[in-house]
Parts: C-alpha cells; sequence; structure tokens
C-alpha cells in the first residue's frame, strides 16, 4: 500500500453504492488514498471498505450528512488529517424523486436542494482554503442531463442538478487563478437504485431513446469523472460533460 502521504488523495461524497461506489474502486486502483462518504448506506460503505481492505488500497470510510454544514466540514478535516492533504473532491452525494410539480411539498423541495446542491456548498466551502492554499486541485461535480434537460415529475430535482451547473461554471472562472479545475458530469439512465422507482417498460423506452442503445453502467461515469481528475485534463475546466450514450444531442 505505501505510505499514504505520498499518495494523492480523494475524497468522494455519497461514495457507498451506485457511481460513487464505482468512483471510489477506481481511484483506488489508480493508486489514490480514497475517503469514503457516506451517509445512511452504513453497511454498503462497510461492504466497500472490507473490498479495499482486502485488495490492498489506502482507504477510509466516514460517516457525514453533508447537507449539515458541522457534519461537511468534519469530514473533511478528517479527510486531510488522516491522509495528509487532499487533491481531488467527487461531489456525487445526491438524492432523487419523482412526483408532480403540484405535489411537492416545501419539505420536498427544500429536501432536494439540502442534498443536492447545498451539501456541494457546504463540502467545497470547507475544502477550498486548503485547496487555494496548494495552489492546485481537481474539483468534479455530479449532476444530471435532466440539469441540463429537465425531466417531467422531477422539477425539484431538475432545478438542484442545473444549479450543480452554474456553480461548475461560476467556480471554474473563481479558482482558475489559483490553479484548480471545477468541471461537471451529467450522468444519463444509469443501472443503479435511482431507477428502482421506474417500471420496466420506462426503462425499455429509455433505452430506445438512446443512441447506443442501453443504460449506463456506473464504471461509465467513474472512468469519466477520473479522467477528468488526472493530468490528462490539466487544461480542462468550467466544462459540463455528458456521459449518457447520446441521450442528450
Amino acid at each position: 500500500m505505501g505510505d499514504k502521504n505520498l499518495k494523492k488523495t480523494v475524497l468522494i461524497t455519497g461514495a457507498s453504492k451506485g457511481i460513487g461506489r464505482a468512483t471510489a474502486i477506481l481511484f483506488a486502483q489508480k493508486g489514490y488514498n480514497v475517503s469514503i462518504n457516506y451517509n445512511k448506506s452504513r453497511n454498503h460503505a462497510q461492504d466497500l471498505m472490507k473490498f479495499m481492505i482486502k485488495n490492498g488500497y489506502s482507504a477510509a470510510a466516514y460517516q457525514a450528512d453533508v447537507s449539515i454544514h458541522e457534519q461537511a466540514v468534519n469530514l473533511v478535516k478528517q479527510t486531510i488529517g488522516d491522509f495528509g492533504g487532499l487533491d481531488v473532491i467527487v461531489n456525487n452525494a445526491g438524492i432523487a424523486q419523482t412526483k408532480l410539480f403540484t405535489d411537492i411539498t416545501e419539505k420536498d423541495w427544500d429536501n432536494i436542494f439540502d442534498v443536492n446542491i447545498k451539501g456541494m456548498y457546504f463540502v467545497l466551502n470547507a475544502a477550498l482554503p486548503f485547496l487555494i492554499s496548494q495552489k492546485r486541485g481537481k474539483i468534479i461535480n455530479v449532476s444530471s442531463i435532466w440539469g441540463v434537460c429537465g425531466a417531467s415529475c422531477e422539477a425539484h430535482y431538475s432545478s438542484a442538478k442545473a444549479a450543480v451547473i452554474g456553480l461548475t461554471k461560476a467556480l471554474a472562472k473563481e479558482l482558475g487563478p489559483s490553479g484548480i479545475n471545477v468541471n461537471c458530469v451529467c450522468p444519463g439512465v444509469i443501472d443503479t437504485q435511482m431507477l428502482d422507482e421506474y417500471a420496466q417498460e420506462e426503462l425499455n423506452a429509455l433505452k430506445d431513446r438512446t443512441p447506443l442503445g442501453r443504460l449506463g453502467t456506473p464504471e461509465d461515469v467513474a472512468k469519466s469523472i477520473y479522467f477528468l481528475a488526472s493530468d490528462n485534463a490539466d487544461f480542462i475546466t468550467g466544462q459540463i460533460l455528458n456521459v449518457d450514450g447520446g441521450f442528450v444531442i
């Protein structure tokens, strides 16, 4: 495993399953220290840690609800303290909900925005002083194609994910002089638990609308995130990358 202080460190929010899990595994395979954040999915996080330990990877799991300021701050502090640094942040924590707009309650609206965008603000607000002081860093925010084109019966989710895109572009301009790249990936229809509410007929229709003719995998998105964190993307910032099989063209 080597000296963890000589490795680069990535913090991934919402990393216990789905896209976050696939991203954590890929970064670990590439030699990173991996800070695995989870909130309620303790069993999934423990399973992921068992995998990491079995394979000799450098990783640690931290429980934190990133929509709560104090917990987000502690997550960043623990990551930097335990691994001796921070190089990449993947803001992946998110929740979705399907409802008619007229049925969305204020609580529904606030909950979607608290996790999907306010949590991102809390994590970045805590981490940026460190990244700015070292004059380097990579930030990859996870939005959604629904943040690009909107989704019927998901107005609050679409709005929150559109906010992620706006935040990405604004921070890319603000942080560029500090040597920090900020980019965004917009997953399409990805085979994760977020699709559990969809009927098979709906999934088949989504496949038919996708030029590549299949659902995406968490690994498809993880590879794109890793690319944006790698040296190959050093001159890329403020970009919104759809990882959707051509769903939005």
